[in-house]
């Protein structure tokens, strides 16, 4: 399996290594290359407040250094490893000129090359979801907790989404579930500090490797504030992508994570999603999504720490929630995403938000009913999906019009260029 894994990725670095690593389109130049980094850098950029030292990172599945260089600026050295020798041959060469960027050729399952307690942060982009295998993608996470010194972070992405009876390939790889990675935490001796986007392609988690942490507070928790925690309004709905949390705790014990921490509204249990870093207050931010069915009015929000009650509870009013809007937000080329309304690859991509029943989703081109829909949920809070389907078999080259629809909303036409 790890022969094959070298194999493919060997085979699509030798292809067109910027499409594959950064799958927007198909012979994109450096700066391109590069430029589409952006997003997934500053999200990393994000968790450094959180380290307690920048002298070393890791990448795992650093391709050909399209994030080593950027995050390069932040640590003493980076280091990147990667199962294709010629995606590492690639690395090397584009961080000639950044000195304490290094890549090598990893071994596809273990971080062997580096010693216990070595990295302040460790992090991961678009690779474990391309793994065949469980077992090698949590064997790099016990890997990833072995080289951490006590408090480093680690922060990566796995596919969220849920178990197919396909069988995983290297770029169709396993799927973890939220459960699993809670598991894995408690198990491996982690906080699990972020558990985001779940059941989606894009799942993130972050977290810290125990030890090395602040002296415990004596002050006694407190719920200093609690907003919605998309708008920071004082008002939260108690359904839609907007039914979400952020308290501000003063005084959250240091060890608590999202495995020890519960959030009760009403009564009813929130899922609790982020726990962040104390500000200059002492105050830290938690966000917890609110549980279906919740009743409008004033609600008394509790927080449980290991089943106990952490502090004297608060309240937030809850109100209505609007009604769903669908929207449509693009169609593209199924594969090339850069290409705007030409299709050259024979599937088209709808990227839609705000979809409460995915299941009533259909689409025409001109007039032609396309099947072979498949649908992927990109952000569950948001409810943003992407649904793929094939160009029906009649349709030529030239200019068409397709047209959506979500039960009896339709929206359209919209002009493509079939290539």
């Amino acid at each position: 399996m790890l022969a094959r894994m070298r194999a493919d990725w060997n085979a699509r670095a030798g292809e067109d290594a910027n499409y594959y690593v950064a799958f927007g389109r198909r012979e994109q130049d450096e700066e391109e290359f590069f430029a589409t980094a952006a997003d997934v850098v500053r999200d990393l950029e994000s968790q450094l407040p959180r380290l307690r030292g920048k002298l070393a990172a890791l990448e795992i599945g650093c391709g050909p250094g399209r994030l080593m260089r950027p995050m390069s600026r932040h640590f003493g050295e980076i280091h990147g490893v990667d199962v294709s020798d010629e995606m590492v041959r690639m690395a090397r060469e584009r961080l000639r000129h950044t000195p304490n960027a290094h890549a090598y050729l990893g071994s596809g399952s273990s971080l062997d090359l580096f010693p216990n307690n070595y990295f302040d942060f460790v992090y991961s982009y678009a690779v474990f979801q391309h793994v065949p295998s469980r077992e090698v993608v949590f064997q790099y996470l016990r890997e990833a907790h072995r080289v951490l010194r006590p408090g480093g972070v680690l922060r990566c992405q796995l596919n969220g989404l849920p178990a197919h009876a396909r069988a995983y390939d290297t770029w169709s790889g396993v799927r973890v579930a939220p459960g699993e990675i809670a598991q894995f935490a408690r198990e491996q001796g982690f906080q699990l500090l972020a558990l985001e986007q779940i059941w989606t392609q894009y799942m993130w988690i972050t977290c810290r490797k125990r030890g090395g942490g602040a002296p415990p507070c004596a002050a006694a928790p407190r719920i200093r504030h609690i907003t919605n925690a998309i708008t920071a309004e004082a008002a939260v709905p108690v359904a839609g992508p907007m039914a979400s949390l952020s308290l501000g705790i003063e005084n959250l014990p240091g060890d608590c994570d999202l495995n020890a921490i519960a959030i009760g509204a009403d009564g009813r249990s929130c899922r609790p999603s982020y726990v962040g870093e104390p500000a200059h207050d002492g105050v830290t931010q938690v966000n917890a999504a609110l549980p279906p069915g919740l009743r409008t009015g004033l609600v008394p929000i509790e927080v449980f720490s290991n089943g106990s009650p952490l502090c004297a509870p608060a309240w937030m009013r809850m109100i209505p929630a609007g009604p769903s809007v669908p929207r449509l937000v693009s169609i593209s080329d199924g594969v090339n995403l850069l290409s705007g309304c030409v299709v050259a690859s024979g599937m088209v991509k709808a990227v839609m938000v705000e979809i409460g029943r995915p299941g009533d989703f259909r689409a025409t081109v001109d007039g032609c009913e396309a099947g072979g829909v498949e649908t992927f949920c990109v952000d569950q809070l948001f409810q943003r999906y992407e649904f793929n389907f094939p160009l029906p078999a009649q349709i030529g080259r030239g200019r068409h019009l397709v047209r959506v629809s979500i039960g009896k909303r339709e929206f359209g036409p919209f002009p493509i260029e079939v290539a």
